[in-house]
């Protein structure tokens, strides 16, 4: 099959102006918990649910990952690039990840301190996309999530360069060893080129999928007495 046949029709559900929560950020929450299956209601629902996720188990595929989110970001000349990296807060100041600063994002991101996420959640036929601008987390904060990471993780944030050449796979392992070496115990220090981000939104976009490519679309823009205006957009 071509790659311009392949199709797929958008029929699980819709959204109306109703449906929206007045802040944009309570209105993700919401898909989020239920791209999450955290809201799945009545015993059917979560019993077809269990049953759903146990038969993918039982072939060996994974349960996406929900918090798994498309980061695009651009350089001072405009230049983007993006990747796919996790969400691992959400709070009143925004939606937070973490990396190495010193990668390739990190750096475009010092230089031009905009950037924009795309959430799909295939199953229920949405994403959302949202741009806005980019705050480092406070330290402290960074320093709590780094020690609840898994040791090898804290030991692979020191271990990898991010973005830069190695020679091949086995330079690599070598650096991993040799820090597990160095950090034998469960005291494994923050790098100080790794920490958090804050992406403050200024525009937030729901896309609910519907039938005949007429999707719905709304925008929550941030005004400038901080509240949000929102409008329906054409698909």
């Amino acid at each position: 099959m071509a790659i311009a046949d392949l199709r797929k029709e958008y029929n699980l559900a819709g959204l109306r102006r109703a449906d929206l929560e007045p802040d944009p950020v309570a209105q993700f929450n919401r898909w989020f918990e239920q791209a999450a299956s955290a809201r799945a209601s009545g015993r059917i629902r979560k019993f077809c649910v269990n049953i759903y996720k146990s038969f993918l188990t039982f072939f060996g595929a994974e349960t996406p990952e929900v918090n798994a989110m498309t980061l695009a970001t651009a350089d001072k000349d405009g230049r983007p690039s993006a990747r796919v990296v996790l969400l691992k807060g959400v709070d009143d100041r925004g939606f937070i990840f973490f990396t190495n600063y010193d990668s390739r994002k990190g750096h475009e991101l010092a230089e031009n301190p905009q950037a924009a996420l795309v959430f799909y959640w295939s199953d229920l036929e949405r994403q959302v996309c949202i741009a806005g601008d980019i705050t480092n987390l406070p330290e402290a904060e960074s320093e709590a999530y780094f020690k609840s990471r898994p040791r090898g993780s804290r030991i692979a944030a020191w271990a990898s360069r991010q973005s830069d050449v190695v020679r091949d796979r086995a330079e690599l392992d070598q650096k991993w060893q040799q820090l597990e070496t160095q950090y034998p115990g469960e005291q494994v220090p923050k790098p100080p080129f790794w920490g958090g981000y804050i992406l403050s939104p200024t525009r937030i976009e729901f896309w609910q999928g519907r039938p005949n490519r007429l999707h719905d679309r709304f925008r929550y823009t941030r005004q400038p007495d901080k509240s949000w205006k929102i409008e329906r957009l054409s698909p």
